[in-house]
């Protein structure tokens, strides 16, 4: 009767064993499912993100489209939310293109281009200040590619707030950035504004004979002849 007992205790962990078994390669089998799965999506969600970048140009609707997909497959696709809110700041959504540039950045705190971005959005909003810490954040990131865009729209943004020593120093700087990202005439055209309202006459004129050499009866050529009558002779 003892021996009845035993075998049977020994069925029923054999039972339970086989069924804890199971589960475990149940278990292990939808983990390797849900992984493949969720690599389908990330790499699905970067070709959405491709195409857009593909149709930004020809099609900013589609490429929308494009964006939007990227984001459902990859809620985390940083560059597809760049993508969308540089089609919102070019419809002049500044509120939603706000919310894509600040999402790209809660997934990246480094982000610099996503930073600078959404200095200008907040500039176009008259948020100078918000602007202001933008810029600035992008600049702590000594690996930003471009950081003659941020000193650039960052001067303007000191400028516009009464910064003009601000302003030079940083316009100054992005002047030294090879090769240059920002148009080197518009550049130059800055620059001579701050030292025309600094009062620092011959620096002017040094920048705007650049931006007359550089543009040659271009836009900034144009203004830069304008201010060129303001100065004292």
């Amino acid at each position: 009767m003892m021996e009845s007992r035993r075998t049977q205790n020994r069925s029923v962990r054999s039972v339970r064993g086989g069924a804890g078994a199971g589960w475990m390669v149940l278990l292990v089998g939808l983990s390797v499912l849900s992984g493949c799965a969720n690599e389908e999506n990330l790499r699905k969600s970067k070709g959405f993100y491709q195409e857009g970048v593909a149709r930004l140009n020809s099609d900013q609707q589609q490429a929308y489209v494009s964006f939007q997909k990227a984001v459902k497959l990859n809620p985390d696709n940083k560059e597809a939310h760049y993508g969308l809110g540089h089609i919102y700041s070019s419809q002049g959504r500044f509120k939603l293109a706000e919310e894509a540039f600040r999402e790209a950045i809660r997934i990246d705190g480094d982000y610099a281009e996503a930073h600078t971005y959404l200095g200008q959005v907040l500039a176009n909003q008259d948020r100078w200040k918000e602007a202001i810490a933008a810029y600035r954040q992008a600049l702590s990131n000594p690996l930003y590619p471009t950081p003659d865009l941020a000193r650039f729209h960052l001067g303007k943004a000191l400028m516009h707030e009464g910064d003009l020593q601000g302003a030079m120093e940083v316009l100054e700087d992005a002047t030294t950035v090879t090769p240059p990202n920002v148009p080197p005439a518009m550049l130059q055209l800055e620059l001579a504004r701050v030292y025309h309202k600094l009062g620092f006459e011959v620096r002017a004129r040094e920048a705007l004979s650049k931006v007359s050499t550089l543009d040659k009866s271009g836009e900034q050529a144009a203004a830069a002849q304008e201010l060129l009558g303001k100065l004292k002779p």
